[in-house]
């Protein structure tokens, strides 16, 4: 009887800690592709209704990241994507959710958040840039936050 108990607890136990690591694994690994999707494009210039690596518009640049990175087919406007996922808070962010900006009497933004308050999106002025959301400009207009990923 000991010995089931002790072997029962002993599966448990190394159930309970691969769960652990496959979170891990999943953050790590989605970070990774997401950086890997921002080499692929980076400093692709910005084009209006642009999804290809002729040039992105924001919500181009999110909709072909999802769809060749994660096999995942969003909508492709920022305003239908606002309505994929589910909401989040800002303090709740994690690598892959989509950051939503509206800038004063201007046009909505979506960026893909990486980690410490970095995203990557696609800039009118610099096209796929990587951006600190923190800073002044973009803390002034946030929006919302949605989670996609799992």
């Amino acid at each position: 009887m000991l010995k089931k108990i002790i072997l029962l607890s002993l599966l448990l136990f190394s159930i309970g800690c691969k769960s652990k690591k496959q979170l891990l694994i999943s953050k790590d690994t989605t970070l990774t592709k997401l950086n890997a999707a921002f080499k692929k494009y980076e400093n692709t210039p910005y084009k209006y209704g642009g999804i290809s690596e002729k040039g992105f518009d924001c919500s181009g640049f999110v909709y072909t990241v999802y769809k060749n990175t994660f096999s995942i087919n969003l909508p492709r406007t920022t305003s239908q994507m606002k309505n994929e996922g589910k909401k989040i808070k800002k303090s709740a962010l994690k690598p892959g959710d989509l950051i939503f900006f509206r800038p004063k009497n201007s046009y909505n933004h979506v960026g893909i958040y990486l980690e410490k308050g970095i995203m990557i999106h696609s800039s009118t002025s610099k096209g796929v840039i990587k951006t600190n959301i923190n800073n002044a400009y973009w803390k002034k207009y946030y929006h919302s936050s949605r989670r996609i990923l799992p």
